[in-house]
């Protein structure tokens, strides 16, 4: 058999937001993009995680990394 690859760069960072857009003490995550809802929770004093602001700042034209899990759902 074949052994598993670790995943790439992309995939890592895409789970770590995907947690994130899991972890309710957040707030909502949906009708905004995962970048305001960073800012929201660090202008609350939730203290959002940095490696998330750095991997959306990273990759700021890329849906795939913007927009939540939901936000292909209808509100």
């Amino acid at each position: 058999g074949e052994e598993p690859q670790p995943p790439s760069v992309d995939e890592a960072e895409l789970e770590l937001l995907r947690q994130f857009d899991l972890a309710w003490q957040y707030g909502p995550c949906t009708g905004i993009t995962r970048l305001q809802r960073w800012h929201r929770a660090e202008q609350m004093g939730l203290e959002p995680p940095p490696e998330v602001r750095q991997v959306l700042q990273t990759h700021p034209g890329d849906p795939r990394f913007q927009f939540s899990l939901w936000h292909l759902y209808p509100l």
